[in-house]
């Protein structure tokens, strides 16, 4: 069953995605979840850090591709799925008063990739790899998801990552700007990372937070026209053809159509 869940020690708290089977995967309600959890957390000024982990060996891989023929298989879906549902749940994590620290194992990719742009800082053991290979699935990353990447890691490494699709390692990672730092023992490191952020004072991080995203944050928000664009991909017979060859374990057949 997949699931967010919640512990608190002292004045930090610990998010951590699961969907056993699937490296965590991101379901629907996964994401209404994360969406809530970091509404209520912005909320709780007993909080001074969050730090986000995966159960088990992996942070997340991506949405849960196999509920996309039920959920999000049209344009209105798309538009639902992705800027009503998925957008919000980054937006409160990146809009987080309290800093935020992802603790990264494993696999890091897609909405998993996503989820840690939107924390404040990145810490990855050397295994951990990462990407946005949804090129293979036929469809290209949506507007309320490529901002934060974006702003990240600037247009160059943006277009590389989403362009090629490639999975890569940790130290690959780092050197685009992705992570802070790689470490031996990730869970200890984001541990004592979210000590000394607590340990300070907690106006002074919130103000820090809310002024970097002020003087970094700058975009018009894409009319009705740019959206309908944006998500027109879910009538092409390319998507159709990634989402059926990634369920039925086969390389996908692209036609441009």
């Amino acid at each position: 069953m997949s699931t967010i869940s919640l512990s608190q020690d002292g004045a930090i708290v610990t998010v951590t995605l699961s969907n056993p089977g699937k490296l965590n995967a991101l379901s629907f309600a996964m994401w209404e979840r994360l969406h809530a959890t970091f509404t209520a957390l912005a909320k709780n000024q007993s909080v001074r850090c969050v730090i986000v982990r995966g159960a088990g060996a992996n942070f997340a891989a991506g949405a849960d591709v196999e509920e996309f023929p039920r959920l999000r298989s049209t344009v209105e879906q798309g538009i639902h799925y992705h800027e009503h549902v998925i957008a919000p749940a980054l937006q409160a994590i990146a809009e987080c008063p309290h800093p935020t620290v992802a603790a990264i194992e494993g696999a890091c990719v897609g909405g998993g990739l996503e989820i840690a742009c939107a924390c404040d800082l990145r810490i990855a053991s050397a295994s951990s790899r990462f990407g946005i290979p949804i090129n293979r699935l036929g469809f290209p990353l949506a507007p309320g998801e490529l901002q934060g990447l974006l702003q990240l890691v600037g247009k160059a490494r943006t277009l590389e990552i989403l362009l090629e699709g490639r999975v890569f390692d940790a130290a690959e990672a780092k050197d685009k700007g992705l992570l802070h730092r790689i470490v031996d023992d990730v869970h200890n490191a984001a541990n004592e990372a979210a000590a000394r952020i607590a340990a300070g004072a907690p106006l002074a991080a919130r103000l820090n937070k809310a002024m970097v995203r002020r003087l970094t944050t700058v975009v018009a928000p894409l009319d009705q026209h740019e959206l309908q664009a944006a998500f027109s991909f879910l009538t092409s017979h390319d998507y159709g053809e990634g989402v059926q060859s990634f369920l039925d374990k086969r390389p996908p057949i692209f036609t441009g159509e």
